[in-house]
């Protein structure tokens, strides 16, 4: 069974291109991770400053690692002065 991700960043009004642009530089090096079935970035049509990405991975393993890459932890760093509010990330799996 897989493991479905759901992250949101809400970025402070004045910190939107520059959350997007941290955001983005995670497509490339997480959609190579072993495990990583996939990993899609959203923009809020109505609410620009609602990032969302939306991820499936082929197990908690595969979770794990990722949450130890550089470029992962990199992100939760260089984003926090950028947020209106705490990052919000939730697991679930198909019912």
């Amino acid at each position: 069974m897989t493991i479905h991700i759901v992250a949101r960043f809400t970025a402070r009004p004045d910190s939107v291109d520059a959350l997007r642009t941290l955001l983005l530089g995670m497509l490339e090096p997480t959609r190579k991770e072993e495990g990583c079935i996939s990993y899609q970035l959203l923009n809020n049509i109505g609410d620009a400053t609602d990032f969302t990405f939306v991820e499936e991975w082929a197990s908690q393993a595969a979770i794990d690692a990722h949450m130890k890459t550089p470029h992962l932890t990199g992100l939760v760093v260089n984003s926090a002065p950028l947020l209106a509010s705490p990052l919000d990330v939730r697991l679930y799996t198909a019912c």
